[in-house]
């Protein structure tokens, strides 16, 4: 993975007259250097070699379908998309609108709506789909970084109608991560959950690939958080109970026998392009 974001960032993300005069282009860079790129990685699998009737790797690709206005799950297991190939499946994932053109006329980034941090959906997939006991199940959730606050005290007051695009995205897309961590803790008590993320220092485009030295220092940070256990700080927020609310009666959970790590089953959510992670477990 960190091979494939040093060789394809800058031949994907290529300034060109294109992306200079965006928004007077309906997006800012072709696909073709992206489906190339995910073809030569992936090949010709589909997502149904990924899955048998007696299993096999379960894997869920969020992509938002335009047409039907709805998110699609993406899984190798359903039949529907059995057929699909894996590159065209991640494709769909990655087309962020203004960026990428749209995919197939009606696929998009499937960060558009909620899930532009899955770990939500993941707890559910384990839970509800897989049938796995969450007591027995691990969920690792990577974040791709915080952005700093970029408005201060006043300046909201100056903006222009089109200057509070970028505000209100920015706002969205935050609250949404922490959201998706807040429901996790609190309907899947039982499930091992830990979320993992960095604070950036100053902002970094989704496009700028002369950045990419920085985000591996990021990934170095974000592997060293997770050999340490240090969690995110969105796993311990809490929502103050009414002065009326009558807490639930604690219960005693039952005693069982400890579970060797190696028997757990687990899942790794990454929230998007942070590299530097696997060199640093690498190292251990």
């Amino acid at each position: 993975m960190h091979a494939l974001y040093r060789e394809l960032g800058g031949s994907i993300f290529r300034k060109s007259c294109r992306s200079r005069l965006w928004p007077l282009t309906r997006y800012r860079y072709p696909i073709e250097p992206l489906r190339e790129g995910l073809h030569g990685a992936l090949g010709d699998v589909t997502l149904g070699d990924l899955w048998s009737d007696q299993g096999g790797i379960d894997l869920v690709i969020t992509a938002f379908d335009l047409v039907e206005q709805r998110t699609r799950f993406i899984k190798p297991w359903k039949p529907k998309y059995a057929d699909w190939p894996l590159a065209t499946a991640v494709l769909a994932s990655c087309a962020v609108p203004t960026f990428f053109p749209v995919i197939e006329g009606r696929y998009v980034d499937g960060g558009v709506g909620s899930y532009a941090n899955p770990c939500y959906l993941a707890a559910y997939e384990i839970a509800f789909c897989l049938g796995w006991d969450p007591a027995e199940t691990t969920l690792i959730s990577l974040g791709t970084g915080r952005a700093p606050h970029s408005l201060q005290m006043g300046e909201a007051d100056k903006l222009r109608p089109w200057q509070w695009l970028a505000p209100v995205l920015d706002a969205f897309g935050s609250s949404a991560h922490d959201q998706q961590v807040h429901l996790v803790e609190t309907f899947f008590g039982e499930l091992d959950f830990r979320r993992f993320q960095v604070d950036l220092e100053t902002p970094i485009a989704m496009d700028d690939a002369s950045m990419l030295d920085e985000i591996e220092r990021y990934g170095e940070l974000l592997g060293q958080k997770l050999l340490t256990d240090e969690l995110d700080e969105a796993q311990f927020v809490t929502a103050p109970p009414a002065p009326t609310y009558r807490l639930p009666e604690p219960t005693v959970p039952a005693e069982r026998e400890p579970a060797r790590a190696s028997s757990l089953p687990l899942w790794i959510i990454m929230g998007g392009s942070v590299i530097g992670l696997w060199r640093q477990l690498r190292k251990r």
